[in-house]
Parts: structure tokens; sequence; C-alpha cells
């Protein structure tokens, strides 16, 4: 799985992507595209910040008589609590004094925590692996940060030092009963950057639907996104895909494909993307990404440049998003049709190699499971 580096946020900090970077492939857009500023409601309001290593943005509309000071200080709040209890940067974090204890010392997790770690066991398991939140010795023994290079390819680890790292890959040694969490073997540790992101979001849409009453908004944390009603257009949210084209920036984006708000799945959305292509490398004619199988311990090669998934919640979606690019391409495609995920893979045209592949969408073609695909017929997107 992936990982770019750590970083302090202001005003809430936490470790970046350590599994799979999301890095951004979709952005959050509005549904009425012809509307004219005139026509928008003006009782929306917009929130941005930065948090758990990346910015985030909130649209929503305003109850009468609402206290936007007091929604404020509700999402800053609920982001410190997931802060203090996930964040691998910060020394005190529930997780770091785990990550610290040795083998049957037990530690109370919070609430947030045990969601997290029942969301990550479910794709652990259903994923085969795939997805495990274990996997940073083997990201820290190929040296990957934010960025891939052919030197590390150059001069790999042994098998030996593989062999060393993957034994302390190892979700089953993560032993839970009750509110109580121990490790079954020295060394283990947990690392939930690849889901915290998607939790995030869903602990914001909560705080605006359940304490304000809320039926209208859009969270985005780093690209993960959830939808509810519509939009300040007073249309159904929309998202648009951007084609994986490497080096690409917001302005330069080529939109792919947009995923309408269904209309008959609670009026909600909950949609995360995963990729590989802004941290990939070719070597002696193969094309590597930063992403670490957990299973084999090597970089996945063949692995699908950008992943969606749509999810019961955006964790679901996240830790999804991630295991199907921690998987070789086809493979992925397989493991999301049985599971019935409902996910749309970009990757290159038929007959369009990684080496011959311009800045152009033409190079670039999408594939759905048959999941993604009513969804998306649900609400009539292009």
């Amino acid at each position: 799985m992936k990982n770019p580096s750590m970083q302090k946020s202001i005003p809430l900090s936490f470790s970046v992507k350590s599994m799979n970077t999301a890095l951004l492939p979709i952005i959050a857009i509005s549904a009425a595209l012809g509307m004219s500023a005139c026509q928008q409601k003006t009782d929306y309001n917009n929130l941005s910040g930065e948090t758990m290593g990346t910015s985030y943005h909130i649209s929503y509309q305003l109850p009468k008589g609402a206290d936007e000071v007091a929604i404020q200080a509700a999402i800053d709040k609920r982001l410190q609590d997931i802060n203090d209890s996930m964040s691998t940067y910060q020394a005190d974090s529930t997780i770091s004094k785990f990550n610290q204890l040795g083998k049957d010392e037990p530690i109370t997790i919070d609430e947030d925590f045990n969601h997290v770690l029942v969301a990550s066991r479910q794709v652990y398991e259903l994923s085969g692996g795939a997805f495990d939140p274990t996997v940073m010795p083997l990201i820290d023994t190929w040296g990957f940060g934010s960025t891939m290079t052919v030197e590390r390819l150059q001069s790999p680890p042994t098998a030996l030092e593989i062999a060393q790292a993957k034994a302390l890959v190892d979700f089953e040694s993560i032993i839970q009963k009750d509110k109580t969490i121990y490790k079954a073997k020295d060394g283990i540790g947990l690392d939930f950057s690849a889901v915290a992101k998607g939790y995030g979001v869903d602990v914001i849409a909560d705080v605006l639907k359940n304490n304000y009453q809320i039926r209208n908004y859009m969270v985005e944390i780093g690209g993960e996104v959830a939808t509810s009603g519509v939009s300040a257009q007073q249309q159904p949210w929309q998202i648009a895909i951007d084609a994986p084209i490497e080096g690409s920036t917001v302005s330069e984006r080529q939109t792919m494909a947009v995923i309408r708000q269904p209309i008959n799945n609670g009026n909600t959305m909950h949609l995360a993307t995963s990729g590989n292509y802004r941290n990939s490398v070719v070597f002696d004619g193969k094309h590597y990404s930063h992403t670490i199988d957990p299973t084999t311990g090597e970089p996945i090669v063949g692995g699908a440049p950008s992943v969606t998934v749509a999810a019961d919640t955006v964790a679901l979606a996240d830790a999804w998003a991630t295991a199907l690019t921690a998987m070789p391409y086809k493979k992925a495609l397989s493991v999301a049709k049985e599971q019935n995920i409902a996910a749309l893979f970009v990757v290159l045209a038929d007959g369009v190699s990684i080496e011959a592949a311009a800045d152009s969408i033409d190079d670039w073609q999408l594939v759905q499971t048959p999941a993604m695909q009513a969804l998306r017929a649900d609400k009539k997107s292009s």
C-alpha cells in the first residue's frame, strides 16, 4: 500500500495516507453546471481548512437560526478527537502509544479507533490481505516516501530484508477483546492513514446531520467525499473523475467521467479514489508504482492508475480504493466484481502502452463493475 511523507498541518495534524495516497484524482463539483450564480441559494456556507496532512472543504445549507461558529467548533472538535486517537504523527495519540507497546500489553481504545479497526479488518479479510494497516515495515524497507525513484529499484531490498519486514506485517496479530487491543507479536504496529480520511469525512457528515439536522451538504477531505441532498444550485451533487495524467494540476485536469449522487440511495453518496500514477516509475520495461502489495512484499506491477469506489461509508470506500490499487489491475477488477464493490477503474486504453501514453485523455478508458454501473445509471451520470 502507499506511503507519502508525514507532515504537520495547522490547526490539526495527521500522518499523510501511508498505505496508498489518494492523490486527489477526484474533485467535488456542482451538478447544475449551466446555472448562473444568481440562481444559487445564498444560505449555503463554505468552510475549509487543514487536517490529516491535507485540506478539507465543506459546503452546507445553513439551518434557520444556525450558529456558524458553533458548527465550525463542533467539526474541529471531532477532527481533533480523531487526531488524538489515530494520528501516528502525534506522540501521545492512542495509536502511537499502542505502537510503542510490547507483546501482550493491552491498551483501551475509544469508539473512533474501534470503528476504524473494525472497518479495516472487514476490508482486510474480504480483500485477501491487500488492505493491511500493519504494512508500514515493508514501506520503510523499500524506502518509499512521497515519490519513487529508479535508484531504489536498481538496488532493491534483499530477499532476507523483505522477509524480515513481512514478518512484521501481520494484522492477524492485532487482537481485540471488547474495547481493549494488544499485539500477539513484538514489533507489530498500526497505521490507519489509508482509511482515516474517509472516516473523518463520515464523522463530519454525522456532525452536520445529527447535531444540526443539516440535510444538504458536501464534505471532502483530501479527495474523499460524502454528499447529501442538493447543492447550492438545488441540484444533486456531482463528482468529477480525472484522467490519471502524471504531473497534472488542478488547472490542467481532464475529466474522464462524472458520478452524480444517486436518487434511490437515501439521497446520499460516499466516494473515495486511490491512485498510483503520480508516484510511479518505469524500470527495465516494467511500470512500478510506489504501492506495496502486503501479500508479496514488493511493489505492484500492472496496477490500475486510478480507482474510485462508492460504499455505504466513506471509510469503507477509502479502504477498498486502497485495497484495489494494491493489486494488479485484473485481479483487482475480479475481486471488486466478486465482492459486489461499486468501483470505477481508469486504465490505459486498449493498444496504448505506458511508454507511449501522452498527456491526453484519449490514452485512458473507464472500466466499471456492475455495481458501479447500476449506481451511475440510477442518477443518469455521464
